[in-house]
């Protein structure tokens, strides 16, 4: 064999050569880190100086609590009705249904991935998210000197973007975005024939700073724009219907 032709064999012997000499690096690379000692673990008794202490921990940081959820400042609660033909006001609280109390971000994500979106529900159908203990009625104690501002979409127009509007205020009530929160008693969706309603209810209904703010960063949320109004009602004008103490934000 000529040099020529042994200088092709020899290039592939030495390359092979390489490659065993740097998988042999790899390998004592891994030894050396399965090897390591474990980190010593700060207790109440012992304390650890480290230059990590100050960063801000993660599940990734513990393993075993690697599902660990993320709490929600309040506990809410998500309510249906579905009043259909009802006669009267009366027995509108015996079709209202208490679906699940949230109160974590996981839990949340659950119950929305898996109820109906607003956009097929049935006309007339209700979805109310309160805070945990509160009735989404007018007599309820937390209610009671409270109002609420109001929004009509039309449905022709809106179409599934309901959903995105009902849950752009969701997340904005659970992730105490409101500046007065507070003030936030809960919120509802409506469905009507051709109109969708979306409600924020208040604990207070005078009109003042705090109102007219929490008016505005619900048209905000919303995504509405300065062309569009929201209307704000005290309950005790929507009972009897009178327009004493109304305002548009």
């Amino acid at each position: 064999m000529t040099e020529e032709e042994k200088r092709p064999v020899v290039e592939e012997q030495n390359a092979e050569e390489q490659k065993v000499e740097e998988q042999k690096v790899e390998e004592q690379k891994a030894e050396e880190v399965f090897s390591e000692e474990p980190a010593e673990v700060k207790d109440d008794n012992n304390e650890v100086d480290s230059k990590d202490d100050d960063k801000p921990k993660t599940v990734f940081d513990d393993p075993k609590d690697y599902n660990m959820k993320h709490p929600l400042q309040s506990t809410w609660t998500l309510w249906f009705d579905n009043p259909g033909k009802k006669a009267n006001s009366n027995n509108w609280s015996e079709n209202l249904k208490e679906i699940v109390n949230v109160n974590t971000v996981e839990d949340f994500w659950g119950v929305y991935n898996n109820i109906p979106k607003v956009s097929i529900l049935e006309l007339n159908s209700n979805y109310h998210v309160f805070k945990h203990g509160v009735r989404p009625e007018w007599e309820d104690p937390y209610n009671a000197n409270g109002g609420k501002f109001s929004v009509q979409l039309p449905r022709n127009r809106t179409g599934e973007a309901i959903n995105d509007y009902w849950l752009n205020l969701m997340l904005a009530m659970f992730g105490e975005q409101f500046k007065y929160e507070d003030e936030i008693c809960g919120a509802v969706v409506s469905v009507r024939k051709v109109f969708y309603r979306i409600s924020l209810w208040t604990k207070t209904s005078e009109k003042n700073e705090r109102i007219e703010t929490t008016g505005r960063q619900l048209k905000e949320f919303l995504n509405l724009g300065n062309t569009s109004s929201v209307d704000f009602t005290p309950h005790g004008d929507s009972a009897t219907k009178t327009s004493e103490n109304r305002f548009t934000v």
